[in-house]
């Protein structure tokens, strides 16, 4: 059982669950923290709730630093493993994480082992550098905070918005922001 196995299943589950539903987009490999990470499948609408797969031919040797990359941005986060990774993914992964076992099989079967919570404690700054530079500009001068703020590098520009907007009015913006976006990539899928 491969990551692209794992993942069509999972693409395909998400787009059923949230069929029909105007305000979700499912993006595949979506860039964090101006790029220095990707998770598998993220699905954006009332909340931002990702998904990283490990599939038995895979190594957990990466998760360590995706479990602190991914912790601090996404509201919720769901690590979905083959049966060889459960065990040692389950130890690995905060409580607010959920858990889903992928079963090797034609096609692969999902089996929710543990829903995933509120992730206690996002980094603003981690959830501002979702955004381009030029929409973080847009949201401040829309705001009346941008002033001054157009010839900064982008993390002054960030750090603006941090200063500016409380989290969870920030989380609201970000997720509008990315679901506004028109120039995705070709995976990203409107449901």
């Amino acid at each position: 059982m491969r990551d692209i196995d794992v993942r069509r299943v999972l693409a395909a589950e998400l787009q059923r669950r949230f069929r029909g539903a105007s305000d979700t987009l499912i993006i595949h490999e979506l860039g964090l923290c101006s790029g220095i990470a990707r998770v598998d499948l993220a699905v954006v609408n009332g909340r931002l709730h990702g998904f990283e797969i490990k599939s038995d031919s895979d190594t957990l040797h990466r998760l360590p630093t995706q479990l602190e990359i991914y912790g601090t941005v996404f509201d919720h986060m769901t690590i979905v493993v083959g049966p060889h990774h459960l065990q040692t993914a389950q130890r690995m992964v905060p409580s607010w994480w959920g858990v889903i076992k992928a079963e090797p099989g034609a096609p692969v079967s999902l089996l929710e082992v543990r829903a995933a919570g509120s992730n206690p404690s996002p980094e603003p700054i981690a959830v501002a550098r979702l955004l381009w530079r030029d929409e973080a500009v847009a949201l401040l001068d829309k705001s009346g905070h941008g002033k001054g703020i157009k010839s900064k590098p982008r993390e002054v520009v960030y750090r603006r918005l941090v200063e500016v907007f409380p989290l969870d009015e920030l989380r609201c913006l970000v997720r509008e922001q990315l679901k506004a976006r028109e120039d995705w990539r070709s995976d990203a899928l409107r449901t």
